[in-house]
C-alpha cells in the first residue's frame, strides 16, 4: 500500500523502489541475521546505486546462502571464485572477500556479547530510533556522529566496507534513524513500529 506522499526518492514510477520505500526502509530492525544481510549489502553497493543491489538482492541470498554466517565465513578461495563468476551478484573480489571478513566479525560478536549483533550497533543510538524531522532528503548529511562512531567500533571488529557513510545509509535503511521526509506517511508508520 503507497502512502499519500511518499519521499521524493522513491518515485512512484519504480515499483521496486516504492516496495522497498513502503514496507523495510525505516523500519526497526533487531534481528542479528537481517542486521548482518543488510550490512553486508550496504557494503556491496558502494560506489553503486541502491536500486542495482535491490534487483540482485535475490540472486545475492541465492549466493551467499541466506546470508548464514556461519556458512559465509567458511567459504574457501573456490567458492569465492565461483561468486565471481556469478553474474547475478556485484562481481568485486574485494566485496567478497569483505562478506567472508565480515561474517567472521559477526560470529566473534555474536559470541562475545549476550544481546548479540543487534545489541552491538543499537547501542549506538541508546537502543531506539533517533526520528529526524527531514523537509527534503536531499538536505539530510550523509554521515553523523551516530554513523562515525559505529564504523569506528565496527573497522575496530573487523568489518570491512563499513565507513560512516555507508553506516548511515544502514542506519537509515534498518530504522535506527527515521529519516523519512516529513510529509511522507511512513514517517509517523516507522515510529509506531520501534
Amino acid at each position: 500500500m503507497h502512502g499519500p506522499h511518499p519521499c521524493a526518492w522513491a518515485p512512484m514510477d519504480d515499483a521496486l523502489y516504492r516496495q522497498y520505500h513502503d514496507e523495510e526502509w525505516g523500519v526497526p530492525e533487531r534481528d542479528d541475521r537481517a542486521l548482518f544481510e543488510k550490512l553486508v549489502l550496504d557494503g556491496f553497493q558502494a560506489g553503486l546505486s541502491w536500486r542495482t543491489i535491490l534487483a540482485k538482492r535475490e540472486n545475492f541470498r541465492r549466493a551467499f546462502d541466506g546470508f548464514d554466517p556461519e556458512k559465509i565465513a567458511r567459504y574457501t578461495p573456490k567458492k569465492i571464485e565461483k561468486l565471481l563468476a556469478d553474474d547475478g551478484i556485484i562481481r568485486s573480489r574485494l566485496k567478497i572477500e569483505g562478506a567472508v571478513t565480515n561474517a567472521k566479525a559477526y560470529l566473534k560478536v555474536m559470541e562475545a556479547r549476550d544481546d548479540g549483533f543487534s545489541g552491538l550497533l543499537w547501542d549506538f543510538v541508546g537502543g531506539e530510533p533517533i526520528v529526524n524531522r527531514v523537509e527534503n532528503y536531499k538536505k539530510v548529511a550523509p554521515k553523523t556522529k551516530e554513523s562515525e562512531a559505529m564504523a569506528k567500533e565496527l573497522k575496530r571488529l573487523g568489518f570491512k566496507f563499513c565507513g560512516p557513510v555507508i553506516v548511515y545509509a544502514f542506519m537509515q535503511a534498518t530504522g535506527m534513524v527515521n529519516d523519512h521526509e516529513i510529509a511522507c506517511s511512513r514517517w509517523k508508520a516507522v515510529q509506531k513500529r520501534g
